[in-house]
């Protein structure tokens, strides 16, 4: 063997070994890393309590739909987050109430959202363990749905920010939304893995961009959130139990996907840097 062609074959070698599966591995923040649907099931509850002083005196579950219908009729408006949450509680005592309820029960609404807005932020077991172990090997993403300013709030209070090279924080996750993500970070669909708890916001339209995912079914989670998995979906997600199975999952993952010989040029790129949406 010429020198010229060992020279080669040893470079071919060191650049196999060193691709990876995937450029760019994101998760989701709310119910994924740290708690979150809990604290709306409490406000919930505190609505409805506020109802009954109203003279409204309605199950959890009757308040729960009224709640759901209006909460869905107003995402188009307000989004998704607390403000959008307490903004629709609001509007429900209004129509449940036939307009009687008093400017102090508004004030509580106002007071339940200062509540959960600086709530304490609790992680799940292994999130700041796994994303530790995981930043070392891979870039991460942090995407995450809600308002701005909260949503912020949480990550810096979670004490994850440093494991993120990259933060994007938007109003919806659709297919559309991803693909615009990913073409700013110069990533192909299929270099690219989406971790979190939603299957309508975080697996189904990554799966439907091109991507690959692991779900993390959460024990609570708010019912707009579930969605039926269409065929051919679960060749590209796998669910794994908790945060703490995540790397097992992703070299699991990573030898499902396609060969880094078979991206495009663009897959194999490097995500670009960037700063914080925000």
């Amino acid at each position: 063997m010429s020198a010229n062609r060992a020279h080669l074959t040893a470079y071919c070698i060191r650049e196999a070994m060193g691709r990876r599966a995937f450029d760019l591995i994101a998760f989701d923040g709310d119910d994924t890393l740290w708690h979150n649907e809990r604290s709306y099931r409490d406000g919930r509850e505190q609505f409805r309590r506020l109802l009954a002083g109203a003279g409204v005196d309605l199950t959890a579950d009757e308040v729960e739909a009224h709640v759901n219908r209006t909460e869905l009729a107003n995402l188009a408006f307000f989004g998704y987050g607390v403000s959008s949450f307490v903004l629709s509680l609001i509007e429900t005592a209004i129509d449940l109430t036939g307009g009687r309820v008093s400017g102090a029960d508004l004030r509580g609404a106002i007071a339940l959202a200062r509540q959960m807005l600086t709530e304490d932020i609790e992680l799940f077991p292994s999130a700041h363990e796994t994303l530790t172990k995981l930043a070392a090997k891979w870039p991460l993403m942090l995407i995450t749905k809600g308002d701005l300013l909260h949503q912020t709030s949480k990550l810096e209070r979670s004490g994850l920010r440093e494991r993120f090279r990259y933060v994007e924080i938007v109003s919806h996750k659709t297919p559309d939304v991803y693909a615009r993500i990913l073409t700013d970070r110069g990533v192909a669909p299929d270099r690219f893995l989406m971790i979190g708890n939603s299957l309508r916001s975080d697996i189904l339209p990554v799966v439907d961009a091109g991507g690959w995912a692991l779900h993390i079914p959460a024990a609570l989670s708010w019912s707009h959130e579930h969605a039926d998995v269409p065929p051919g979906a679960r060749r590209r997600y796998i669910e794994v139990a908790g945060l703490d199975r995540v790397p097992q999952a992703i070299d699991r993952l990573a030898r499902t996907s396609p060969s880094p010989q078979a991206g495009s040029a663009a897959g194999r790129r490097r995500p670009r840097a960037g700063t914080r949406r925000s």
